[in-house]
């Protein structure tokens, strides 16, 4: 009913974007068509427009696109169409992107699917209320939408599918009207449309029988029995059958002229007995739990979902519908949120479980065999209870007309379960809970229960198990829910193991959850068992989905994506990312990104637990699939990030199937971001599974990542990973790329004397197999460590070689080290004027080459020499140039260095609050993420800053915190500085006795090192 003066709004006079798609696609604004781009475009528009407020994955979008050949790089080409329509389409949120698909929000004056959609609902409330003329007029309204072929033109077999499948509606739509046209009494005006749709649809007996009943009414019997005659003839020819038998038995009514041809029949009046009065107040609902808590998130959305449905024009129930993985508790909050809605709902409450997934193997309930439940529950006696299904079903739909009545389906496993017993009353509302989200259902408002937050866990936890025992042990509750993953089912059966065993401590009951291998048989009670709960949703699965699944608990990352996915299961991207979404949709599988997907600790464990003996096979060629797909992938990134390093090979066939693009530095380095912890637990799956090739060579690749990012403890503990593995091949070329490694990898964590023999091994190895590389690369690392041990006159010798020996072979980017280290050799020595023509050497190397960390370095240590130059403005520039290049990307101990050398300048030129912002900075960064040598470094610099700034108790601090590391690495020079800065600070504060005696330690080493006298160590 409209208001006067006011036109009724339409898919063609509503505001903003209006499309249609009951014909060619077509979109406009006020009127003005919209150009939506290319073939791509309006593919992707055309699949969201089929599926309005529903979320359309990605791989449907590609099928849709490009059908059974999709590009490579069809996914990104699909992104790129969304945001060209986002362009294109005016109007704020009308595509909005939703975990790895896309979803359209439109309304119904807005698409005619929809509009037509609402006309055909209000047609069949029309009818069940015996308002014939309104439902002929909704569905004349509904067809008046068509303009031609569903989206004629688009093509491709997902568009063709669902267009075939809105054509079969219209056609049922037009029979349906022809149907209500002649119980009317309309015949003759009839005649002309019917003949022009049987001529369209020659198969369709329906229209060729309301065609014969016109003709016979309009008095023109011989046309209607040759009617029969001609699809009678016709579908011997094309199909070699007879009619069927409706219309042989209208055929055989009018050759015997039957009465009720005449007119319409009326329904018989013997079947439509009133239905029964319910009893009064009818509540087959289960008790809510008493302690039921938490999910006040998931509590306040379902709410929201029954309160917008309850304001809108309903047409017909509402439905909402609970979804989540087996365990989370959807019955528990269907449940309390039935009996806090019960009041609104005074005709009864009504509870059905379909038993989808029930423990016993139990089959699922049957629609018939839940409607004669629900039939009964009103009172519905046998003997007017149907035997067919859909009887069943029109006989619950009349006997709960009008009332209010909630419905709560519990445990449903597919839509087909549910739709017979949907009501279509306004006044009711279904809920459905689901372990996967039942795509089919159309007009459903979806609520994903997930994991328990944190504190939500920790409520339930005191609910269950009484606030005293968790206020006695709070860290170990709190260790408890995390072991549980957070999952209700799962703390539940801890907390009643608890509670039946009051010897029992928290501590204790998490210490046995602690061990992977036994939590899910901990997590087991007599009635409940996580693992059977996660059992059940496995054998939903087909064979090839559970083979995948349990593939997928081998992955070693908390986070898989598709490519990783692919070589794990041996397909192509597509086909994983299909098994992946279709685990998603069982909720076995968790999305926290877009195409990262993730599986709960307990559900890896459970998948885990399928892996023995019988899949043994299958499981190592899997991991092996996975490992050489982690070593190509990490090969191609550093070849991107570290140019110019030596390529060697590794005895293992590069991966054949698809890589994550690395077009650029940027791109790769994203990508080992978000691989670093499935990279490093990679590198312990191959030493797991007995392939200690795999082990040293992703190291190997590691490693740079490592360095570069300044996870130096990682990198410690892999290097040593790998030369337990290398010990055990007979390949000296691996082991002697290892233990250069594990000697870089001893310097970074401070261990010089364990990385002097590595790399004094790696040398002797190296100089056996007339290696240069690795020869040069190890002298170089024995030069720098015995430089950090004050032994500077061999370290000279060593890094002077090693340096000719690079450049000699070409090597800069081990050239361009070797400088760097040498440069800072000079410059702990007091030979600044060759530390400054060393780093030049160093940088000029970095620039040519793309060296961007040893660039940084470089520059740093020609400011270390500037500053014993005394060019003090030059030392300012570069650290400048330095501090710039550090916000690219760079180890956050090398970026405190760099700030720690600027505060000291700044100061000395008279920038006292730059300094002190430097400093602090400095600090924050090498306590945070530095080396040892780092930090010992940059605390001695400030120290003296410190000194200098009249803050001498602030200096003692950290000089003695720098002496204590620089004595436990042996760093010579650090626990000279550190001696010497607490002398200066000691004295100035009074205490000369044990200032004299830390000046003469520093003597002493300084002494050892060669140095004539101490530095000036502060500005």
């Amino acid at each position: 009913m409209h208001t006067e003066g006011t036109e009724p709004e339409t898919a063609s006079g509503a505001r903003g974007p209006c499309f249609r798609i009951l014909g060619p696609l077509e979109a406009s604004v006020d009127g003005a068509r919209l150009s939506l781009g290319g073939a791509v475009q309006e593919r992707v528009l055309s699949v969201l427009l089929l599926e309005p407020g529903r979320v359309v994955p990605m791989p449907r979008l590609v099928e849709a696109a490009w059908g059974d050949d999709p590009p490579a790089t069809a996914s990104h080409q699909v992104r790129k169409a969304v945001s060209d329509l986002r362009r294109r389409i005016p109007g704020d949120g009308v595509i909005s992107t939703e975990g790895s698909g896309y979803r359209i929000i439109v309304t119904a004056a807005q698409l005619d699917l929809l509009e037509f959609n609402d006309r055909i609902r209000a047609a069949e409330q029309a009818l069940r209320e015996e308002r014939r003329p309104e439902a002929a007029a909704e569905l004349e309204a509904a067809l008046a939408l068509w303009h031609g072929a569903v989206l004629s033109g688009q093509g491709g077999s997902v568009i063709e599918s669902a267009a075939t499948a809105l054509e079969e509606r219209r056609l049922v739509a037009t029979e349906e009207l022809f149907e209500l046209r002649l119980g009317l009494g309309l015949s003759s005006e009839l005649v002309a449309d019917l003949r022009t749709v049987v001529s369209a649809h020659p198969l369709r007996e329906t229209f060729h029988g309301q065609l014969m009943l016109a003709l016979y009414r309009t008095g023109r019997k011989a046309e209607a029995l040759n009617e029969y005659a001609r699809i009678r003839e016709f579908l011997a020819d094309q199909l070699g059958v007879d009619p069927g038998p409706p219309l042989t038995r209208l055929y055989e009514d009018i050759l015997r002229d039957e009465p009720g041809l005449v007119l319409p029949q009326p329904p018989p009046a013997a079947v439509q007995d009133s239905p029964p009065a319910p009893p009064a107040r009818i509540c087959t609902l289960p008790q809510p739990l008493t302690d039921f808590t938490g999910r006040t998130k998931e509590v306040a959305e379902l709410l929201r979902c029954v309160d917008a449905a309850d304001g809108s024009d309903a047409r017909s129930a509402r439905v909402v519908a609970v979804d989540g993985m087996g365990g989370s508790g959807k019955t528990s909050l269907a449940v309390w949120a039935a009996h806090h809605l019960a009041d609104r709902f005074p005709d009864g409450q009504l509870y059905v479980d379909l038993r989808g997934f029930t423990p016993g193997e139990q089959p699922p309930v049957s629609p018939g065999t839940a409607l004669d439940h629900l039939l009964r529950s009103f009172g519905v006696s046998d003997e007017r209870i149907p035997s067919d299904t859909e009887a069943r079903a029109n006989l619950w739909r009349a006997t709960v007309a009008g009332r209010r009545l909630l419905l709560l389906l519990d445990n449903a496993a597919h839509a087909e379960q549910v739709t017979p017993l949907l009501t279509a009353s306004p006044g009711c509302l279904v809920l459905i809970t689901s372990r996967s989200r039942l795509l089919d259902l159309d007009g459903v408002s979806w609520v994903s229960v997930g994991l328990m937050t944190p504190q939500d866990s920790a409520a339930l936890v005191a609910a269950t198990l009484g606030a005293d025992r968790v206020e006695a042990e709070p860290e170990s509750a709190a260790e408890l829910a995390e072991l549980c993953g957070h999952l209700p089912l799962a703390l539940r059966i801890a907390t009643a193991r608890l509670r039946n065993r009051s010897s029992w401590t928290l501590r204790y009951l998490a210490e046995r959850l602690r061990d992977e291998t036994r939590r899910l048989d901990e997590l087991r009670s007599p009635q409940r068992s996580v693992a059977a709960t996660l059992h059940l949703s496995y054998m939903a699965l087909d064979v090839r989905q559970r083979a995948a699944f349990r593939t997928f608990g081998l992955h070693p990352s908390t986070g898989i994506d598709v490519h990783s996915a692919a070589a794990l299961l041996g397909t192509d991207v597509h086909d994983a990312e299909s098994t992946l979404e279709f685990l998603l949709d069982m909720r076995l599988v968790q999305q926290p990104g877009v195409g990262i997907y993730t599986l709960h600790d307990l559900v890896r464990t459970f998948a885990r637990s399928l892996c023995g003996p019988a899949t043994a096979e299958q499981d190592a060629a899997a991991v092996e699939r996975l490992l050489g797909y982690y070593l190509t992938a990490t090969d191609v990134a550093c070849q991107v990030l570290f140019p110019g390093r030596e390529q060697r090979g590794t005895g293992i066939p590069a991966h054949e199937g698809s890589l994550p693009p690395c077009p650029d530095a940027e791109a790769a380095r994203a990508w080992f971001d978000r691989e670093h912890g499935g990279l490093l637990a990679a590198v312990s799956l191959a030493e797991l599974h007995g392939l200690p090739r795999h082990t040293v060579c992703l190291t190997r690749n590691l490693s740079f990542h490592l360095n570069a990012r300044g996870q130096f403890d990682d990198l410690w503990n892999v290097c040593r990973t790998a030369l337990t593995a290398v010990r055990g091949l007979d390949d000296p070329q691996l082991l002697c790329v290892t233990l250069a490694n594990v000697g870089v990898a001893c310097w970074k964590v401070g261990r010089f004397e364990s990385g002097l023999e590595a790399a004094q091994e790696a040398r002797d190895v190296a100089v056996a197999l007339g290696d240069r590389h690795i020869q040069a690369h190890s002298e170089s690392t024995i030069g720098l460590l015995t430089s950090m041990l004050g032994r500077y006159e061999e370290a000279l010798t060593l890094l002077s070689e090693a340096v000719a020996r690079s450049a000699k072979l070409g090597a800069g980017r081990a050239e361009a080290e070797g400088l760097s280290t040498l440069s800072t050799l000079y410059e702990k020595w007091g030979r600044y004027a060759e530390a400054a023509e060393t780093a030049r050497r160093s940088l000029e190397i970095s620039r040519s080459i793309g060296y961007h960390a040893n660039l940084i370095m470089s520059l740093t240590d020609l400011a270390f020499a500037q500053v014993g130059l005394g060019e003090l403005e030059e030392a300012d520039e570069n650290l400048a140039q330095a501090r710039r290049l550090s916000e690219l990307r760079t180890a956050p101990g090398d970026v405190g260095l760099v700030l720690a050398l600027s505060a000291r300048v700044a100061h000395a030129r008279g920038r006292t609050t730059e300094a002190e912002g430097f400093a602090v900075r400095a600090l924050e960064l090498a306590r945070t993420g530095a080396t040892p040598v780092r930090l010992a470094e940059v605390e001695n610099i400030i120290g003296h800053l410190r000194c200098a700034l009249g803050d001498h108790q602030s200096a003692v601090v950290l000089h003695r915190h720098a002496r204590q590391a620089a004595v436990e690495m042996g760093f010579r020079s650090e626990e000279a500085s550190a001696l010497a800065g607490l002398a200066q600070a000691l004295e100035a504060l009074g205490d000369t006795e044990t200032a004299d005696g830390y000046r003469a330690e520093a003597a002493r080493l300084y002494a050892f090192m060669g140095v004539r006298s101490p530095r000036t160590v502060h500005a």
